[in-house]
This record gives C-alpha cells, structure tokens and sequence, in this order.
C-alpha cells in the first residue's frame, strides 16, 4: 500500500443483521421497533399515531376469529382504454402485494354480529378505485342484503383510478346506488375512513354511512390542499381536511382510536341491526 493511500473503514455490519427493526415515527420522531408496533396494530407507541394498516391485518383486527370468509376474490381488472404499460404494472403489485385489487371483500362477524366488510388496501395502487374495487365493493353490498346482514367499508384512497378513465368514475354511481338498496332493505352502513381518504372515494361511498367514523389525524377530502388552496387562492384554516376538521363540520360522526374500533363497530351493529 502506498503511503498516500488511505486504509479503508472496517464494515463491522452482519451480513445476516435485518435492517427493518425499526421504523421512525412521522408525527414525533420516535424510533419504534417493528414488533412493538406490529403487536399496537401499527400505532405508535409514544404518540399514537396511526400508520397505514393493511387489509388483512385490518380484517382480522376488526373480525371475530376465524370468522372472515373472503368473497370475489378472482376478480381482475382489465386494460379498458389500451392505458401504457398498466397491465405490466397490475401484475407487479399482485406480485408484491398478494392481493388481486385494491380492495379485499368478505363476510365476517363482530362480536357475533354479522356483516360484510369491505377493506381498501393502500399498497395496491395507492388504493385507487377501478372497475374491480367498485364491483366488488357492489356485490359485498348486494351480499348484505341477501343475508341480511350489516355493511363495514374501510376507505383508504387516493380515488378514482385514471388508468380505467369513465369506467372509474361509473363505480360513484354503482356503489352508491347498491348502498342505497341496502337503506331501504333497513341494514346497517358503516363507514371508516382512514389515511388518506380523498378524490372519488370521499365523493361517494365513504362519506354516505349511516354511521362515519374516521381514525384520529387522517387525511380527509376531494382534492388535496395544495390544489385547493392553488385554486382558491386562500389561506386554509388550521387542520383543514384532518378527521378533527371533519367532526367540528359535521362530515364525520366520531373519531376512534384503533385500539377502541372493534368495540364501537360491535356496539353499533348491535344497536342497529334488525331484531
């Protein structure tokens, strides 16, 4: 070695070591260890805050054990508008997700009570709606009213999936008119939106529950607040379009911790499901 020359630094780091142990809070900074917030239902442990929840982990949080049979789940979205490169892109989070869409469809229970969930998924194109998510939403329905049953979906989106253009936004329609059936068949609908919650799925079904609930601090609305403030040109109030702003202004009828959700949606289809 040359006297010039540097020695490089000693790599002390096991080859074998994971490097997912941890994981930093957004809200207060705290590091985390995984299991820890894996065994809080992905809530951290200092300050609360809820990250994203998978569907599966969602379900069986919410489900009584062993209760939760999925429905349609070899539903597949299409390429409509001949859209570049989507089916490449379809297949890639199949593959990485191990989900079909971005919604997972199911018949449950709660504390005894039955009911159909539906539990939109944000890993799986950032829990857009296409066709797939609003039919299978439609049959969940169609379902609850079969076996009279009570109807939970679980919003967590960024709204309508461009990639199927018009076949998209016809799942507004589609989904609320199903909802509309199971009111007058006098079921229960009750909705839960969770970060985020925005665009076509705000407009539509999420909003529409007989009872809304919402995890604490998430995101609620249409367009994000960068747009609306571009578009308005104003300044927006403190909170706007957190679950809190949507309380004071009547959108949403609580807020629920994760740790209380199972309980009050079990209260709820008690009280409101026909004798």
């Amino acid at each position: 070695m040359g006297i010039f020359e540097r020695p490089r630094l000693r790599n002390n780091k096991r080859k074998d070591m994971p490097n997912d142990l941890w994981t930093k809070c957004p809200e207060c900074g705290n590091m985390i260890h995984t299991l820890d917030l894996k065994q809080n239902d992905q809530v951290c442990t200092h300050c609360e805050h809820h990250f994203l929840l998978g569907s599966r982990e969602r379900i069986a949080m919410i489900a009584d054990a062993n209760s939760f049979e999925e429905t349609n789940a070899g539903l597949f979205s299409k390429n409509p508008l001949g859209f570049d490169k989507y089916e490449s892109k379809i297949e890639m989070l199949r593959a990485k997700t191990e989900l079909n869409d971005a919604v997972v469809t199911g018949r449950i229970t709660v504390e005894g009570s039955p009911a159909m969930i539906a539990v939109m998924d944000f890993k799986f194109f950032a829990g857009s709606m296409g066709s797939v998510v609003g039919e299978k939403i439609t049959r969940a329905v169609e379902t609850a009213i079969a076996e009279k049953r009570g109807m939970i979906i679980v919003s967590a989106s960024s709204g309508a999936r461009m990639q199927e253009g018009m076949l998209s936004l016809m799942q507004m329609a589609k989904t609320c008119g199903a909802l509309a059936k199971l009111s007058d068949a006098g079921l229960p609908y009750i909705s839960l939106l969770t970060h985020p919650t925005t665009g076509g799925v705000t407009a539509s079904f999420a909003t529409v529950g007989d009872i809304n609930l919402a995890e604490p601090k998430c995101m609620i609305g249409f367009a994000g607040p960068r747009v609306v403030k571009e578009t308005t040109h104003q300044d927006l109030p403190p909170g706007f379009q957190t679950a809190e702003f949507m309380l004071e202004h009547g959108l949403v009828d609580s807020i629920v911790k994760r740790k209380d959700l199972r309980k009050k949606i079990a209260q709820l289809l008690r009280y409101m499901l026909p004798a």
